[in-house]
């Protein structure tokens, strides 16, 4: 149930943004957290949006009261270019640990589709009543106008807060999938994100919204 009306909530927010939230969990061993120290990755060839999606997202968590990194203030300039290897995070991580990182929180692309969009509607029609020769005459433009239909992209992206834990392997708190709809512009498609993420994470109560961290600073 409570899942349910996070997304609903989230779904809210969300409507008229290129981002929706297609799934969200939250460890069950987990009631509330308060991040201390946050590094921030976000796993991409487009240097432009990993830089802006860093920056943005990590500014989020400053005006929380919370100190955040992100990867290109943290990982060597090696990291920015190689693959990395399971003994090189294992040292990354470690060193995080001892630099008082508690968080990770990590973002990639995962896949793509091409979707069609039709430029009619055709909702008006009575079925019942239709023949062969207007039902054909109604779709006949999918095959012969090119401006019948709009050809867009859907990626698929998802988004993971890790707690760095010295006495056990880094724990997921929460994962999201978002679908990203056609972006056309990475500020805006950027900002999208991030709003839906932060909303996301105060609803599940894994971060403190901006006025509750402002009022810890002024008590």
């Amino acid at each position: 149930m409570k899942k349910l009306i996070i997304l609903i909530l989230i779904a809210l927010v969300s409507s008229c943004t290129s981002t929706q939230l297609t799934d969200s969990w939250k460890n069950p061993d987990i009631e509330t957290y308060a991040p201390s120290k946050v590094l921030v990755v976000g796993l991409t060839s487009n240097i432009e949006a990993k830089q802006k999606f860093e920056t943005k997202l990590k500014d989020e968590f400053l005006m929380r009261g919370t100190d955040a990194y992100t990867s290109f203030e943290v990982f060597p300039k090696s990291f920015k270019t190689e693959k990395l290897t399971t003994n090189e995070l294992d040292s990354l991580e470690q060193q995080l640990s001892q630099d008082g990182f508690d968080t990770i929180i990590f973002s990639k692309v995962v896949g793509s589709e091409d979707k069609i969009a039709y430029t009619k509607n055709f909702d008006v029609y009575d079925e019942t009543f239709i023949k062969f020769k207007e039902d054909y005459l109604r779709y006949q433009d999918s095959f012969y106008n090119p401006e019948y239909y709009e050809e867009y992209t859907v990626y698929h992206a998802e988004t993971s807060v890790f707690c760095i834990c010295p006495t056990k392997e880094s724990e997921l708190l929460w994962k999201g999938s978002i679908n990203i709809v056609d972006p056309q512009s990475i500020d805006k498609t950027v900002n999208d994100y991030i709003n839906l993420i932060i909303e996301t994470l105060e609803v599940e109560q894994l971060i403190n919204p901006i006025a509750l961290s402002t009022e810890k600073e002024t008590s």
